[in-house]
């Protein structure tokens, strides 16, 4: 990798040669291998979360995340930074990426706060800083590799990630109202209870949909029936009240609630998610035209394609590290060194920091999991809470040089140069990585929903 080697090839590449010296097996295992390891049935969800997402920016449904979230809190010090924050937690539960809401809502974020005389750097920064939330808010695809690999339940997962994102997202806001006071900024738009009270009438509606449909099916009620009758009111609700986001809003509670009530699973979740782009798109808002989807399409064939072959390419360098019993011999390691859960946790959070900055976050899970988990499981450590403690890692850093995803397309959306994105998203550092001590050292904080709802 370091020579320039793209990862996947390295990685079965590096296989190859150790099943030819070694003799160790057949050659063709390697083939047999990268096979076995995409032929998953939870790996199916991965196209159908990102074009869930690709679906949601290209049918406008980003602008009505946008709008909504500054009526919700515009009106705020620092309003657009709250905005920024605001509309990721919303996107977040649709995209499951975080270079899809950098990329999608993050161009609208930018333009609206040059537009209003924001520094462009802080812009950025908090662009960046609030893309994060992206895998950590379900649905999430990191989340989706990491369960495939360390065999744990996607829903706990997504479940674990929900108030661990809460907690970032109020960080995240905390950090823009102390620029805010510092800066002498005012609200980006006039308070307006009409327009407040809007906003919170939407998130009424949705809070509340989903608890009468959960309350009628409780009470005896047909649950199919039931649900089909609650969307079809509520679509009649949402043309008559001509509602900003009630129906974007309701992804994320379609997802979780059908995952947490049994209806369907992760998997069969990323393609209700799709199923339910497509009718926002081509059928209830009408923004989504044939070229629109067939560009989708495409760029979600040519990411699932990426992600996939590093992921084939990784189950053949997770065998080998178990055949020639390398994990073993660094769990042995580690636990020589220490058996001290605290500090093992530091140390793995530097690991995955460092790593991080080198290897995408599918990449980076691929490898770490069949080396860490071992000893994670060995400590009593939870592995769902280990999940998420990885994926936060490698969501930082999407934020670092040399390999930070986000850094490439804000410096291109911003039109900055690499070294100005670089410190623009700094100060950012400082609320991203204090989530992550709370969530590391504070499990409750990400198993206590999973627990609840096992």
């Amino acid at each position: 990798m370091g020579s320039g080697i793209p990862v996947a090839i390295a990685m079965a590449g590096s296989s190859l040669v150790y099943v030819m010296t070694t003799g160790i097996a057949p050659d063709f295992i390697i083939i047999h291998r990268m096979f076995a390891g995409v032929d998953s049935f939870p790996l199916l969800s991965v196209p159908f979360f990102i074009m869930a997402g690709n679906l949601m920016n290209s049918a406008g449904i980003t602008n009505r995340i946008y709008n909504f979230a500054l009526a919700l809190v515009g009106w705020l010090k620092g309003g657009l930074g709250h905005v920024n924050v605001v509309g990721s937690v919303i996107f977040s539960g649709m995209s499951g990426t975080a270079v899809a809401d950098a990329a999608g809502l993050g161009t609208i974020e930018i333009r609206a706060m040059k537009e209003h005389g924001y520094d462009v750097e802080f812009a950025v920064g908090v662009t960046a800083a609030s893309a994060t939330l992206g895998p950590i808010i379900p649905p999430s695809l990191p989340f989706v590799i990491y369960g495939m690999m360390a065999s744990v339940s996607i829903g706990q997962l997504f479940l674990a990630g929900i108030v661990p994102g809460v907690v970032m997202a109020l960080l995240m806001m905390l950090t823009v109202s102390y620029y805010a006071h510092k800066n002498g900024w005012g609200a980006d738009i006039v308070f307006s209870w009409p327009r407040v009270g809007g906003a919170l009438g939407e998130l009424v509606v949705i809070t509340l949909f989903p608890l009468i449909l959960w309350a009628a099916i409780s009470w005896g009620a047909p649950p199919r029936p039931t649900v089909i009758g609650g969307f079809a009111i509520l679509l009649v609700i949402d043309r008559i009240m001509k509602f900003a986001a009630v129906l974007p809003l309701l992804t994320p509670i379609l997802l979780i609630g059908g995952m947490t009530s049994g209806v369907f699973t992760a998997t069969e979740g990323a393609i209700a998610a799709c199923v339910w782009a497509l009718f926002l798109g081509l059928v209830w808002y009408r923004t989504l035209t044939w070229p629109m989807f067939l560009k989708a399409s495409l760029d979600t064939v040519e990411t699932t394609a990426t992600v996939l072959f590093i992921v084939s390419a990784a189950s053949v360098f997770g065998w080998m590290l178990t055949v020639s019993k390398t994990t073993e011999i660094i769990a042995e390691w580690v636990l020589n060194f220490t058996q001290n859960k605290e500090m093992f946790l530091l140390l793995a959070n530097l690991l995955m920091l460092f790593v991080g900055c080198f290897l995408e976050p599918t990449a980076a899970i691929t490898i770490l999991t069949p080396i860490l988990l071992p000893i994670v499981m060995q400590l009593g450590i939870d592995p769902v809470h280990f999940g998420l403690i990885m994926v936060l890692n490698l969501m930082i850093g999407l934020l670092h040089p040399p390999m930070g995803l986000v850094l490439f397309v804000l410096a291109r959306v911003a039109n900055l140069s690499f070294e100005r994105t670089t410190m623009a998203i700094l100060p950012w550092l400082v609320p991203l990585l204090f989530s992550l001590v709370l969530v590391t050292y504070v499990p409750t904080i990400s198993l206590w929903l999973p627990a609840l709802l096992k």
